[in-house]
């Protein structure tokens, strides 16, 4: 499992764990009950706190993608379909919000930006 941590992003060394084993487990490269690396050994390679990778973890626990099973470690969790779906249109979601943004920000008006979106659909 590679993970790439960016010292210089703005966004926290958690949460970019936090993304990438979700994209892993969204796109399946990491299977259902894969055993991930231990909080320890994560840390250690990536030169960074328990803590945060134990705070990723968490995380990622809490929104159903991993489960932790006391004295075996984390794991991925089973297939939910929904939930996996759900990210996948919260992803187009937020990538069509920053479109709309982007054309309004060059002064393009709703109806332009409804035109384009049509016209990209067609094709």
């Amino acid at each position: 499992m590679e993970i790439i941590i960016s010292n210089s992003s703005m966004e926290p060394i958690y949460e970019q764990i936090i993304g990438q084993i979700k994209a892993m487990i969204i796109n399946g490269s990491l299977k259902e009950e894969t055993l991930l690396p231990s909080v320890r050994s994560l840390s250690k390679d990536l030169k960074i706190s328990a803590l945060t990778v134990k705070k990723a973890y968490d995380g990622l626990e809490e929104e159903g993608f991993i489960i932790t099973v006391h004295g075996k470690g984390s794991f991925v969790a089973p297939n939910n379909a929904n939930l996996l779906q759900e990210e996948q249109r919260k992803a187009v979601e937020d990538k069509m919000e920053a479109a709309i943004r982007a054309g309004r920000g060059c002064g393009m008006e709703d109806k332009e930006i409804r035109e384009l979106f049509e016209l990209i659909m067609e094709g």
